[in-house]
């Protein structure tokens, strides 16, 4: 079984940054696409940025050039580097493994405000 919690989520202001980690359960990097969703309020969930198997990644339009994921093989970590963060950023954000069908971890909420 699969098991993702994420961290560091919270409140920031307009313009700020946040950095998501989501820690995996085991070695699982080699198998699974890691990714980062977001449900705005009132909104369907969103691909934010994925990374597959092979290292290479895809982030959504709206947040290109502002946002970026990474991974750590030795720690087992995922990680959402979030930088200019605007008010429409606000979400909670989900850590996924296996794309829509995967393994999912709880969500964290990202609120960006004054």
């Amino acid at each position: 079984q699969v098991q993702l919690v994420e961290s560091g989520g919270g409140l920031v202001q307009p313009g700020g940054s946040l950095r998501l980690s989501c820690a995996t359960s085991g070695r699982i990097f080699n198998l699974y696409t890691m990714g980062w969703y977001r449900q705005r309020p009132g909104k369907r969930r969103e691909l934010v940025a994925d990374v597959n198997t092979g290292g290479f990644t895809n982030i959504a339009d709206a947040v290109a050039g502002r946002f970026a994921i990474s991974k750590d093989t030795a720690r087992n970590t995922v990680y959402l580097q979030m930088n200019n963060l605007q008010p429409e950023d606000s979400a909670v954000y989900f850590c996924n493994a296996g794309k829509e069908a995967g393994y999912w971890g709880q969500g964290i909420q990202v609120t960006v405000s004054t």
